[in-house]
């Protein structure tokens, strides 16, 4: 069989030659989480005071190697498997909520290992079709509103890893708990960095240049590079607030044999004994709505962006999509990279004419061959890099036009759930606010009918969740 009968590509309208561009500009696209998933990964340290991947102390290429592997594989299974011009990574967003609320009450073992789990849970409801059920089951303006929310949560993070925005210590007695920069001003040259390569991003982005992402992370750490040589600024410290932020920016090397130490730390099930059962099955739960709703939506836009959608909308092999998908969460998981998923930038690659998948199997051949250049990563400063984590949080809040803010009864609890996950640096404690809420007033104003068993369920979960630590004090 060739390959373009096995991929179709004449059937559906390409060539190899357009296949092969596509999956290059998805690549360029698509890089910078390679760049990012260490930065809010491994920064973090669990509640045993450990880093992923690197004991005690920082393991940024580690990460780095994990991250490009897996979805250097599992995009290759995309393409040969489900034949859909659909690339596969690290979830912006996901990766947050992994470090943020999952590994700092437990290990980072243990945070793997709910992912794992989560990504099971989901192929389970795929293979049995349950998944529509699920799906149904959270009113589609609640999942716009997660989705904005943790837009929000990861825009905060980039402003706060760069300097930009920081918090005023409680000691200070201040009226407000954060600021601009340092005593209210910007200091240093790293967070001009920052502030010039996120413009210099927003100028690349609407200009629609393709690897926009990328190119801004590169000249910024050219910059950060050369003034780091020249000045020597070091980092940044109580008596050195002009300092780098997270990495001092230098080269020690370009490329070198991966090291892949992330690989297999996870513990199925540590979690259920380190923080209990109810706190890990709503995190698996909370996990599971921050990946799940948006595979179904990404691979439709895909395929309307490519043609192959039929008059129902149904992108072809959805079945197949679907499980790759969830394999993805899997071997995200157990890759100890957190939770993989469809990347809405493979419309780049669709744009350049990509049709089929053998545009993700060049995609994901690139993700495998950058495995060798990880070193580069630890030259990165997060001051260059997480001006993508603001243009990320801009292009997901703008789903907020989704929302009825005339409706009070679905506003509030979007509201609540928007608002809260950046404000308390938690995004369960977003989705389990908005949840509540939108009980409440489904209760209050005498329309139970329209509350789904399922989300009844998670609710009584959610206060049992919010009021663990009294209830165990009540009963001890």
């Amino acid at each position: 069989m060739s390959i373009d009968s096995y991929f179709r590509i004449h059937e559906r309208g390409s060539t190899v030659g357009q296949e092969v561009r596509g999956g290059v500009v998805t690549f360029l696209t698509m890089a910078y989480i390679i760049v990012l998933n260490p930065l809010i990964l491994g920064y973090v340290q669990d509640s045993e005071g450990n880093y992923l991947g690197g004991g005690a102390e920082p393991n940024l290429p580690a990460i780095a190697a994990g991250t490009a592997l897996v979805a250097g594989v599992l995009t290759i299974l995309m393409g040969a498997v489900a034949n859909f011009p659909l690339a596969l990574a690290a979830g912006l967003g996901l990766n947050a909520f992994v470090a943020f609320t999952v590994a700092t009450q437990s290990t980072w073992a243990d945070a793997m290992g709910l992912v794992v789990l989560e990504g099971i849970v989901i192929l389970v409801l795929v293979l049995t079709g349950f998944r529509r059920a699920v799906f149904h089951a959270v009113p589609t303006q609640l999942k716009v509103a997660i989705s904005v929310g943790i837009g929000l949560f990861i825009a905060l993070i980039g402003f706060v890893d760069a300097g930009f925005v920081s918090r005023i210590p409680d000691a200070n007695n201040s009226t407000v708990p954060v600021q601009l920069g340092t005593g209210g001003q910007l200091e240093g040259w790293p967070v001009l960095i920052f502030a010039g390569g996120l413009l210099l991003l927003i100028a690349l982005w609407v200009r629609r240049v393709k690897g926009a992402i990328l190119i801004s992370i590169v000249l910024a750490t050219v910059v950060a590079v050369a003034l780091e040589a020249a000045l020597d600024l070091g980092a940044r410290a109580a008596d050195n607030v002009g300092g780098w932020s997270l990495t001092v920016p230098s080269f020690d090397g370009i490329v070198d044999v991966p090291d892949f130490g992330t690989l297999g730390e996870f513990s199925l099930f540590g979690a259920f004994s380190s923080i209990g059962v109810i706190a890990a099955l709503l995190l698996v739960f909370s996990l599971m709505l921050a990946d799940f709703f948006d595979t179904m939506g990404t691979m439709t836009a895909i395929g309307a962006e490519a043609g192959l959608n039929d008059e129902e909308g149904v992108p072809p092999h959805t079945q197949r999509i679907l499980v790759v998908d969830s394999v993805a969460a899997i071997a995200g998981g157990a890759g100890g990279v957190s939770s993989n998923t469809s990347y809405i930038e493979s419309a780049s690659g669709v744009g350049e004419g990509a049709r089929t998948g053998l545009s993700s199997i060049v995609t994901g051949a690139l993700f495998l061959l950058a495995t060798l250049f990880t070193p580069v990563v630890e030259a990165i400063p997060s001051e260059a890099a997480v001006p993508a984590l603001v243009l990320v949080g801009f292009l997901m809040m703008q789903q907020v036009t989704e929302i009825r803010w005339a409706d009070p009864e679905i506003a509030i609890p979007a509201f609540l759930t928007i608002v809260l996950m950046p404000f308390t640096y938690s995004i369960t404690a977003g989705i389990g606010a908005g949840f509540l809420a939108f009980l409440l007033i489904k209760v209050v104003v005498g329309k139970t009918r329209e509350i789904h068993p399922l989300l009844a369920v998670v609710g009584v979960l959610f206060v049992i969740y919010f009021a663990i630590d009294p209830l165990t004090d009540w009963l001890t």
